[in-house]
């Protein structure tokens, strides 16, 4: 078999190359499709999310974030940095169907409209899974249209902790997951206990486990760094 010196020389080029930013261009993903559940007691599932869905987005691919839950607090402010940010960046976008406050807390917000919050999540997303069964997505989507005209990564931030505070039933979870586009890359994000539903039905399945913890010692959430 010939060898082709050009390839080699092709790699050396590139590995001499330092990494360098790029125009974001509309792109289509080659290898999507997989389900992700990040879990555990730690800081950082969300973070993590947002930032597989940033990366996503640098190469020109359409992400959408939904969050379940994180409809704010006394101890957050209402503009969090993660919405700035998203909202600088093409090709990704968010929508937040949380209820002010937590589920069960006694914190003075009302645990029936967490619940129609959350249902409300429900059936956005399954109105996002049908629009994305919809879309080609091996191929470019435009980084401007929305959600309703498909993605290729779909985070679903929280469900896993709906389900926890039983606003959502484990059942349902598995539903969604089972009836996403065969191309669309789904990740799911919270709850401090092990998921068992889902886990078998995930393709790459994340423990982010706490050593330690500033809230433990009384620290408020700080902007920046939880917000």
């Amino acid at each position: 078999m010939s060898h082709d010196s050009s390839d080699d020389t092709d790699r050396g080029e590139r590995a001499e190359r330092p990494p360098e930013a790029r125009a974001v261009e509309p792109s289509a993903p080659a290898e999507f499709g997989l389900v992700q559940v990040w879990w555990g007691d730690g800081k950082g599932k969300t973070t993590a999310a947002m930032g597989m869905g940033f990366r996503a987005a640098g190469h020109g691919y359409r992400v959408h974030m939904l969050q379940f839950m994180k409809g704010g607090a006394s101890s957050v402010e209402d503009v969090r940095g993660e919405y700035n940010a998203i909202g600088q960046f093409p090709g990704f976008s968010y929508e937040n169907t949380g209820h002010y406050g937590w589920h069960g807390f006694l914190d003075g917000s009302d645990d029936d409209e967490h619940a129609a919050k959350a249902e409300a999540g429900l059936a956005r997303t399954e109105e996002l899974l049908r629009a994305a069964g919809k879309a080609a997505l091996d191929e470019p989507l435009a980084l401007d249209a929305p959600p309703e005209e498909g993605v290729h990564m779909l985070i679903l931030d929280e469900i896993l902790y709906a389900v926890d505070r039983e606003l959502l039933a484990p059942e349902t979870v598995v539903e969604l997951v089972e009836s996403k586009p065969d191309d669309l890359e789904l990740v799911l994000t919270g709850s401090h206990e092990r998921p068992e539903y889902v886990v078998e039905h995930a393709d790459l399945v994340t423990n982010v486990r706490k050593e330690k913890h500033p809230i433990d010692a009384g620290q408020r959430a700080r902007k920046g760094t939880e917000y």
